[in-house]
């Protein structure tokens, strides 16, 4: 029974512990206030993950520790270098397999479906971010310091993610009301089940196989926000979706008051033009097939009140 490290109790993090811990597995879940899912199998401690000395404490005896955090939104410049640095340090003193979620912003904007071959060209700060953190560690596993391996989903569906669909669409189309959205309504686009984040990255990390590169996490095939919405109005039992696109003044000025809004600016062109995920490498490699998109939107759906009496 092995032991595994894992850092960020959010949508994937959790699903990654209840995955581990279900399947038997020893499973130490760190948060900064000790939180996470309340399961027999999942040890949830308190602590800094920047610490790299304590995190390599914890991590030691760990088969892998999964990189499964995400901070503030508007915080990524400053908040992600010392978090990824702790947790690089940490694997490669406790000799644990890094395991890294990471997404999509890495290729800038492309026009044909995405694989992990894929140029890593960022058109955005946050992008930026997130390749420095995966070049400064596949250095390290060239160098023969550490195992890694990184995995890579679109917009997440699940029970607490946050994207632009769950939180400016489903929450509305669910309730019957209209939704402003600042995105190409037609345009095809992925969607990643936080279910099928954890699946992969547990199947990555364990096998050596699946470190020293990242791998795409198997997403349904793309649909638009318009058929997406029109899907989850018929299993909430909702009327059909009223959705306009939002003007860009509206957009911008939304900025000027909530700082993720301002920081989802710079990634807008990931929904002015199909967005394709390839995740054909990793099925083919390890045998994952995505959840159903139906079944991925029935989880991310607010549930349904009772009725009353």
């Amino acid at each position: 029974m092995a032991l595994h490290l894992i850092v960020g109790a959010g949508p994937v993090g959790s699903a990654t512990a209840r995955l581990l811990a279900d399947r038997g597995e020893r499973v130490r879940l760190v948060t900064r206030r000790g939180g996470g899912p309340a399961h027999p199998g999942v040890e949830r401690i308190a602590a800094d993950a920047t610490d790299a000395g304590r995190l390599a404490e914890l991590a030691t005896g760990a088969a892998t520790l999964y990189n499964c955090a995400n901070p503030a939104y508007h915080r990524w410049t400053t908040d992600w270098p010392p978090l990824a640095g702790a947790m690089l340090a940490a694997a490669e003193r406790s000799g644990a397999v890094l395991a890294t979620v990471g997404n999509l912003y890495g290729y800038g904007p492309v026009d044909a479906p995405m694989t992990e071959s894929t140029p890593l060209r960022p058109n955005s700060v946050k992008g930026q971010v997130r390749v420095r953190m995966w070049t400064d560690a596949l250095a390290a596993h060239r160098a023969g310091r550490v195992r890694v391996t990184e995995v890579r989903g679109s917009d997440y569906l699940g029970a607490g993610a946050q994207s632009m669909m769950t939180m400016l669409v489903l929450p509305r189309v669910a309730a019957g009301k209209r939704a402003l959205v600042p995105a190409d309504l037609d345009a095809p686009h992925s969607w990643t089940y936080v279910g099928d984040v954890a699946r992969t990255l547990v199947a990555v990390a364990g096998e050596e196989r699946g470190w020293g590169r990242p791998w795409h996490v198997p997403s349904p095939p793309a649909v638009s926000i318009r058929e997406l919405a029109a899907r989850a109005a018929a299993l909430a039992g909702a009327p059909a979706p009223r959705l306009a696109r939002m003007p860009g003044p509206v957009f911008r000025l939304g900025g000027l008051f909530d700082p993720t809004a301002k920081e989802m600016r710079e990634m807008a062109y990931q929904f002015d033009r199909p967005f394709l995920l390839d995740a054909t490498a990793t099925t083919a490699t390890f045998g994952i097939d995505p959840t159903p998109l139906d079944d991925a939107l029935a989880a991310t759906l607010p549930a349904p009140h009772p009725a009353s009496a």
